[in-house]
């Protein structure tokens, strides 16, 4: 799923209702109103795919007013009859809402099929022990495996964990997030570029931050106020992880909105940890590189460290230079 990007329409199934397809066809011509005209009354009768379709539109604002309590209340009706990504996107919302207690079940499955959205959320309860018994070996294969995905703040997030999670349970970890993306493979996105002009349903929902304070230099106490720790004795409980909102771009870190069809390939490898790894080296000895956005990118069993976006070869080019000089091997590539 596409993260700070649009998302498609649902791929629909054979047998579904032939308004629900026009609908469909509609939308992606720009012609939204007549999109809306096509899926209200199906989603009145009770089509899940109407429904979430509609529900859309309503988040969107397409077609109709931005509506998102309209939004919520059709993907819940579609996530009781089971609509899966109607079932995710109702979760987000009411985590976003902050019923957090009712929004984790969807949240917790939307996670265990492979959102990434909801696996940085479920990731940051189980680190914290919040709303989920702590387990950081489940943590931090989660929170992999979003940031693998393209989320930014999940990306932040692993750097946390890297400080406190041993090293023995990072392993069984990152071995965790090989089995979890192998039994639901994600397509990886773009997290750095705008939406595009005239986007399709549904970029992600923006979430209101959890109130808890980020980790402190040494971990903070157990029941931590909501000011920074005070300079006592630390505490032994673990940090708090802060969770962010999963479609913000982050604050100071963040690289800025870049556009473009070019990347650079910086490797190829088999253990994702070591693209990861890469990254931090060569980004750390090349100023002009740590304000790219970088991507790990499937591809069968390998994992592919590009970086970018440029908007032309020649751009890419002088990336590739200096990412050269930093001690990487580097080649220009084409998103298609």
């Amino acid at each position: 799923m596409a993260i700070g990007a649009a998302l498609a329409l649902l791929a629909l199934p054979w047998g579904v209702n032939a308004g629900v397809q026009e609908g469909v066809e509609a939308w992606r011509s720009g012609d939204y109103a007549r999109a809306v005209s096509e899926w209200q009354p199906l989603a009145e009768t009770g089509d899940p795919d109407a429904q979430f379709n509609l529900g859309q539109a309503y988040k969107l604002g397409r077609g109709v007013p931005q509506d998102m309590e309209r939004a919520r209340d059709l993907f819940g009706q579609a996530a009781d009859q089971g609509h899966l990504r109607a079932e995710a996107n109702y979760g987000l919302i009411l985590f976003q809402d902050g019923n957090r207690e009712d929004a984790m079940p969807y949240i917790i499955r939307a996670a265990n099929r492979g959102e990434p959205r909801a696996q940085y959320i479920y990731g940051t309860a189980l680190f914290n022990g919040d709303l989920a018994p702590r387990d950081w070996v489940r943590a931090y294969a989660l929170m992999s495996n979003a940031s693998a995905a393209g989320l930014p703040q999940a990306a932040a997030s692993l750097q946390q964990m890297d400080r406190y999670i041993p090293l023995e349970q990072r392993e069984a970890g990152t071995a965790m997030a090989a089995q979890m993306a192998e039994a639901n493979p994600v397509t990886q996105v773009a997290v750095a570029p705008p939406p595009p002009p005239t986007p399709a349903p549904a970029p992600s929902p923006t979430f209101t931050p959890v109130p808890v304070p980020a980790p402190a230099a040494s971990p903070p106490a157990a029941t931590p106020p909501p000011a920074s720790p005070p300079a006592a004795a630390p505490a032994q409980q673990p940090p708090v992880v802060a969770t962010q909102s999963p479609s913000a771009q982050p604050s100071s870190a963040a690289p800025a909105a870049r556009s473009g069809d070019w990347r650079i390939q910086l490797g190829s490898f088999r253990e994702r940890p070591r693209a990861e790894n890469l990254w931090r080296q060569v980004s750390g000895r090349a100023s002009s590189l740590a304000n790219l956005q970088p991507y790990l990118v499937r591809a069968g069993p390998y994992t592919r460290l590009q970086a970018g976006p440029f908007r032309t070869r020649a751009e890419a080019q002088q990336a590739c230079a200096a990412a050269t000089r930093a001690g990487s091997e580097c080649i220009t590539v084409r998103r298609r």
